[in-house]
Order: C-alpha cells, then structure tokens, then sequence
C-alpha cells in the first residue's frame, strides 16, 4: 500500500498536475478517448493523501475549479467552432467513428432538445461531444446553451472529484481506490447514455 500510495502521490505531486488536467479536459471535447475523468479522479484520490508533511499533493477546491472551469471553455470552443464551421467540420466529424456512432445513438434525444441533455451527455461516452457540436452546428443561441454547459461542467466536476475524494477515504489513495471510483464514473456514463437514447413516452390519449 505504501508504494501505491507513494507511485499515486508522485504522478500527481506539483502545481502541473492543475494544467495537465485542464488541458485534458479542454482538448476531451475534440478527442473523447483522452481519459480526462480518470486524471480527475486520481488527483482527487491523492489529495486525500493531504498532511502537513506531503503539501504537494493537489488541493480539492482548486481541482474541482479547474475541472469546472476546462469543461466549460471546451464545451464553448466546440460550440464556437460549429457555430461557424462548415463542410470541412462536417467532413472531420464523419471521419471520427466514435463521433458519427454517437451522433447516430443520440440524433433523436438532440432532436427532442432540453436543457438537462446538455447535463446528461457531459456523462455519457462522447455525449459532450455531440451535444457542444451539435449546438453550434444547430446555431443554437449562446444563452440557450451555455448556462447548462456551465451547470453541466461543475456538476460533472463535482462528482469526480467527490469520486476520488469518497473512494480515497474508504479504501485509501492507492491506484485500486482510484480504479473503483473510475469505474463508478463510468457506470454514471452508462446510465446517462441509456437515459439519452431512451425513447420519450409518447402522449396520453385525450379520453
């Protein structure tokens, strides 16, 4: 446990690990395969490592402020670049395989609309994707969209952060720990995914 910890405290030791997360979490958005969650979650796990001896591990506001904060520019630069893309966005995204498969699952739930799909998909498997695209390429307005990528992201961030956090006081800020919360996180974007493509009940007949 003891070279656990210290292999989990060494990855993630020094201001770096704020700018590697972020930057993991902004370009996620354009590459969904980047393992953003599990970066979270491992620096959330080693700051329960925290004592006056070890201040280099990562604090939890400041990671989940920069969770938040990485979510939500990256979700407003996909918007941005489909907002005044073209043929040649249209063309990369047919090209990613991961994209157009998600785009195909979750065409009828971005029909339907909705604030909380902009919540939801932030957990699904390239839902973010999707929907940040989507938006800009539907030239939705800003302000339909942008405040729930804000909420989207703060809620995202706060439950990996949580994950990592909860996982590091039960089981202890080992990889195993980091690894259970990871597959909790991923669970939560099963689940989002398959309330995504849920097909919404159709409407009382009039009696």
């Amino acid at each position: 446990m003891l070279d656990s910890l210290g292999s989990l405290r060494s990855l993630t030791a020094g201001p770096w690990i704020y700018p590697v997360v972020a930057t993991s979490i902004l370009l996620d958005v354009f590459l969904p395969v980047l393992p953003s969650g599990f970066l979270v979650i491992t620096a959330a796990t080693a700051a329960t490592a925290a004592t006056a001896a070890s201040p280099d591990v990562p604090s939890l506001i400041p990671l989940l402020l920069c969770a938040a904060t990485a979510s939500v520019l990256g979700d407003f630069l996909a918007y941005r670049l489909a907002r005044r893309g073209g043929a040649r966005l249209d063309r990369a995204i047919a090209r990613s395989r991961r994209l157009s498969l998600a785009q195909e699952r979750l065409g009828t739930a971005l029909a339907r609309g909705g604030g909380l799909l902009v919540v939801l998909a932030r957990f699904a498997p390239a839902g973010r994707s999707v929907v940040s695209l989507g938006a800009g390429a539907a030239k939705r307005r800003s302000k339909e969209f942008l405040p729930w990528s804000a909420l989207a992201g703060v809620v995202w961030a706060s439950y990996s952060v949580g994950l990592g956090w909860l996982g590091g006081q039960w089981l202890g800020a080992t990889w195993f720990s980091a690894g259970v919360s990871a597959l909790a996180l991923f669970l939560a974007g099963g689940l989002a995914a398959y309330l995504i493509r849920r097909p919404a009940e159709a409407p009382a007949p009039a009696s």
